[in-house]
């Protein structure tokens, strides 16, 4: 038995708006959204074994930050 060979029609249908849609990038240059990728150098990198240790040291740096800025404002407000 042969197979009957199906012609295919080369036009979208009319309701496929392909202007409309957004282009997907692939690779490093993808959003990724809610997540943010941070590319450390290399010196920096060797000091941090993993990503839990870097989110803690930055989350130390923000607390030293802010009980810094807390302490200068309440000095300069006492003079």
């Amino acid at each position: 038995m042969k197979k009957d060979k199906t012609t295919t029609e080369d036009e979208l249908r009319p309701e496929y708006d392909l202007k409309s849609l957004q282009v997907r990038k692939m690779g490093p240059e993808r959003k990724h959204f809610g997540r943010f990728v941070v590319q450390l150098e290399p010196d920096v990198a060797e000091v941090f074994p993993d990503a839990a240790s870097v989110n803690e040291a930055l989350r130390f740096l923000i607390r030293i930050t802010k009980e810094n800025n807390e302490t200068i404002q309440r000095v300069g407000t006492d003079t």
